[in-house]
């Protein structure tokens, strides 16, 4: 869990804390041979995406699952938390890369105990965290497998040709009826990436709100055993 108060802005943000949140080991039992590090929504928890891991664990059977809670408490109720505050757009653009080295440290802490690799890692994220996904794997020093963005957009895209580092494969999936996030910004961040060359398949979903169905769930798998190999 993280810190009390509210999300710091880039010039004052803390020492990298530490996430806590739930983890399943693989299904098979055996060593963990991959990782997914799921990234909750605004408000929510790390419980919330751990939902997942039952229909995505069949079809990947050696990998183990983390879905940590965002480090900062909720700021518009009394549950739940946040990757940044998004008081307003400037804050929005500064959290999402205030909390990359956070994001960062623990995808690296837990790919190195499992005595992998950070190309044996795929980020997942939603809404909130789908954005913060977006921001911190293409500029990460190491690359990942794979981000599977739901729900999501890019907020930072007009400075990514500056600052890419790397050409993670990305899965976009996004519901045709979302009035949280419009899907636009799954489309828009498909044309950012696709213009830096990284690789990446963006779904618009019919008759799909705010939301992640048996679609998604279908799409998100089979990405995700795909660039896991």
């Amino acid at each position: 869990m993280g810190p009390n108060g509210p999300a710091p802005s880039s010039a004052t943000l803390p020492h990298v804390p530490s996430l806590s949140g739930p983890t399943r080991k693989p299904l098979s039992d055996n060593a963990a041979d991959s990782v997914v590090v799921m990234l909750h929504g605004r408000g929510s928890n790390g419980d919330d995406l751990m939902g997942l891991a039952p229909y995505l664990a069949p079809s990947l059977p050696n990998t183990a699952f983390h879905s940590p809670d965002a480090p900062y408490p909720f700021e518009d109720g009394p549950f739940g938390y946040q990757w940044y505050s998004r008081a307003t757009p400037e804050a929005r653009v500064e959290g999402a890369r205030a909390v990359t080295s956070i994001v960062d440290s623990y995808v690296d802490e837990v790919v190195a105990g499992y005595g992998l690799g950070p190309d044996r890692c795929v980020l997942l994220g939603f809404s909130q965290g789908s954005i913060v996904s977006l921001h911190a794997a293409p500029r990460r020093a190491t690359p990942l497998a794979g981000v599977v963005a739901l729900s999501g957009a890019m907020i930072t895209g007009d400075t990514l040709a500056d600052e890419l580092a790397n050409r993670t494969p990305v899965l976009l999936v996004h519901g045709e009826d979302d009035s949280v996030l419009p899907a636009d910004g799954s489309r828009e961040a498909a044309d950012a990436l696709a213009r830096l060359g990284v690789p990446n398949e963006v779904h618009i979903l019919p008759g799909l709100g705010h939301s992640i169905d048996q679609r998604v769930l279908e799409l998100a798998r089979d990405f995700i055993h795909r660039v896991l190999g």
